[in-house]
């Protein structure tokens, strides 16, 4: 289950106590072969052969549940096929930027996805991606 970076948290937060206005970003999907921490600083994303962040609209993502504090992925989000190994995957990860930007969260996957060759697609079904606060 994912959850917010400081980047977002603090970005919320001075949105909701009126400090500073907030518009809702582009979100980007990155993938990661290690964990991202809380700030992005430690994500270590394929670098080469067919690899690019998955850019999503908002009509990708369910509303979030009222009581849960929760949300996740309403479609299918497929990235390219890779033309060789991407390493395994163990964590997804959202940016507000196709390249650097800002980290909005993240996450740990379930189930690690290996890409060892070219030829993968690697798919997040719909209800795969959890981001939650809290």
């Amino acid at each position: 289950m994912g959850s917010f970076g400081d980047y977002l948290e603090k970005k919320l937060l001075d949105h909701l106590f009126g400090k500073a206005a907030y518009t809702a970003p582009t979100i980007y999907l990155a993938l990661s072969t290690a964990d991202p921490g809380d700030d992005g600083a430690t994500i270590a994303e394929p670098v080469a052969n067919g690899y690019a962040r998955k850019v999503t609209a908002a009509s990708d993502w369910n509303a979030a549940t009222l009581g849960a504090g929760a949300t996740d992925n309403a479609a299918d989000i497929s990235f390219g096929e890779s033309s060789g190994a991407w390493g395994t995957i163990t964590h997804f990860a959202l940016f507000d930027n196709l390249t650097v930007g800002n980290f909005l969260g993240g996450g740990t996957l379930t189930t690690p996805r290996a890409v060892t060759a070219a030829g993968v697609i690697l798919k997040f079904a719909a209800g795969d991606l959890d981001a939650t606060l809290g």
